[in-house]
């Protein structure tokens, strides 16, 4: 018999994986157009197979835009 996963488990493996995406885009997001950031997170989440509520895109796509340098996607998910 297989262990299922803890949620717990699935809760960081979804957060690694948003993180992966943010890093993405924040890379290259400097000089981005307004939107441009929120759809390329969006394309990213889906190319990954993660949902991520729109509001949530919206907070992570603001801290993108408005910060020049790293952003965390657990911390600006916990605010």
């Amino acid at each position: 018999m297989t262990e299922r996963p803890t949620n717990e488990a699935n809760g960081t493996e979804k957060l690694e994986a948003i993180q992966a995406v943010v890093d993405r885009v924040t890379s290259w997001q400097d000089g981005a157009t307004e939107g441009t950031v929120a759809d390329e997170l969006r394309k990213g989440f889906g190319e990954v197979g993660v949902d991520v509520p729109g509001e949530d895109v919206a907070r992570l796509a603001d801290a993108i835009e408005s910060r020049h340098g790293a952003v965390s996607a657990a911390d600006v998910l916990s605010a």
